[in-house]
């Protein structure tokens, strides 16, 4: 999918209000920031709106908060077996405690107050913050707002109309300014109405962040420097069908691992033990294998494994070949023999995708593969792109983050972006 959208350079802004869809949803530990990657991310889109004097609107969310499940959708499974263990009489008072409780908790553990505070160490006290979102604060916040300043509205999914992109709810929002910026890359594959909704009501561009994105990504895609080698890992065949078919038209090599190549094992007629399968999707498996084969990409499976008793990062372990896992062990890393075939592969390409781990990279016992695979992109030289996720996270961890071209700010998104689809939040803004 290629998009050529308007960014914020391409409209007036000046003296504006500009409402801006970010991603804040950062890291918190006990209401303290843990990494405020996300925030430096998003500065040069804000900076460069309030050094044009424009009258800057933030929006974000900030995880999942419990209100978005209850408040007009009813209650948790948990807490509905819970209420009905009471008396019929008491049921009705019990449900609305409970989502009263909700609501603080979530203005507790959700609040983006702290990232209001360190927006403002960056932005020289510029920012201040609206504790709802079309409430009276948030309005008031607005309309006193100045040029050159901005506010941060509370997190959006504190109103359940946001992920519904309700449109009473997208067009309050949007009454607020004149144009609207998405800059949230990693929600860009949601049609929520801070993400796609406020666009119909306001004429829509990207920020430098999701204009990098789908600048770098889009170009690996229809334009690679070859070889185009990919690296696809983690758990799941099924989450990743849809990239390896769009994928196999495009790449020269593709390099399959984690817990996702046991699916392919068994297509292939081994035994892989109490390994990761996916029995419904065997005979995907064994069609990309075909597919393949007939276009004349070269699929690459592990050829040696990093096997466990159990899952479990103490567990009985050892080394064995993709044909030899025993009936009782699980294969929870690739082996040596595998990362150096793989690492050969990667070192003459020109441009890398990767996304998902090799193995078990969050236990250090079963990190090996996923380390080979980054220090072998790092080293490779190639225009090299990290779809987000455990990868990234292997990146940042080995100190390679400033070695790679790219690093996506959205896993969800950057795999649908590689899957070829629409994403609501960018097929919403304006053409140039």
């Amino acid at each position: 999918m290629t998009y050529n959208k308007k960014t914020i350079e391409d409209i007036d802004v000046a003296g504006k209000k500009v409402l801006v869809r970010c991603d804040f949803n950062v890291p918190l530990k006990d209401g303290q920031i843990t990494s405020d990657k996300r925030i430096v991310e998003a500065l040069p889109t804000i900076k460069y709106l309030l050094d044009k004097n424009a009258k800057v609107i933030l929006c974000s969310h900030m995880g999942k908060p419990h209100s978005i499940f209850t408040e007009g959708f009813g209650l948790t499974k948990k807490e509905k077996a819970k209420i009905a263990d009471l008396p019929e009489a008491e049921q009705a008072a019990a449900t609305e405690a409970l989502l009263a409780k909700a609501k603080v908790d979530d203005k507790k553990k959700f609040t983006l107050k702290p990232v209001a505070d360190r927006l403002n160490q960056y932005l020289d006290g510029k920012v201040t913050f609206a504790e709802d979102i079309v409430g009276e604060d948030a309005k008031a916040k607005v309309a006193a707002l100045e040029g050159g300043k901005a506010v941060l509205l509370e997190n959006v999914r504190f109103d359940a109309r946001e992920t519904k992109n309700n449109p009473e709810f997208a067009k309050e929002l949007a009454s607020y300014a004149e144009v609207y910026v998405n800059d949230a890359f990693g929600t860009a594959h949601r049609a929520h109405a801070t993400t796609a909704g406020v666009a119909d009501y306001l004429p829509a561009v990207c920020g430098y962040l999701i204009q990098k994105e789908i600048s770098v990504m889009g170009k690996a895609l229809d334009n690679p420097a070859r070889p185009f080698v990919a690296i696809l890992g983690g758990a799941k065949v099924s989450d990743k069908i849809g990239v390896i078919t769009n994928l196999l038209d495009k790449v020269d090599t593709l390099i399959i691992g984690g817990g996702m190549a046991y699916t392919f094992f068994r297509a292939m007629g081994y035994g892989i033990g109490t390994s990761l399968c996916e029995e419904d999707k065997i005979e995907v498996a064994a069609g990309i294998l075909a597919s393949a084969q007939e276009k004349g990409v070269k699929l690459l499976l592990p050829i040696d494994n990093h096997i466990g008793s159990h899952y479990d990062p103490e567990c009985e372990d050892s080394f064995v070949a993709s044909t030899d896992i025993p009936e009782n062990f699980m294969g929870l890393d690739i082996g040596p023999a595998t990362e150096i075939m793989f690492r050969y592969a990667i070192k003459n390409a020109g441009t890398v995708v990767w996304n998902g781990p090799m193995g078990v990279s969050e236990w250090d016992k079963f990190a090996s593969g996923t380390k080979a695979i980054a220090t072998a992109v790092a080293e490779s030289g190639a225009i090299s792109i990290i779809g987000g996720g455990d990868s990234a996270a292997a990146i940042e961890k080995l100190g390679f983050a400033d070695k790679m071209t790219h690093i996506s700010t959205g896993g969800g998104a950057s795999l649908e972006f590689l899957e070829g689809k629409q994403l609501p939040g960018i097929a919403c803004l304006l053409d140039k």
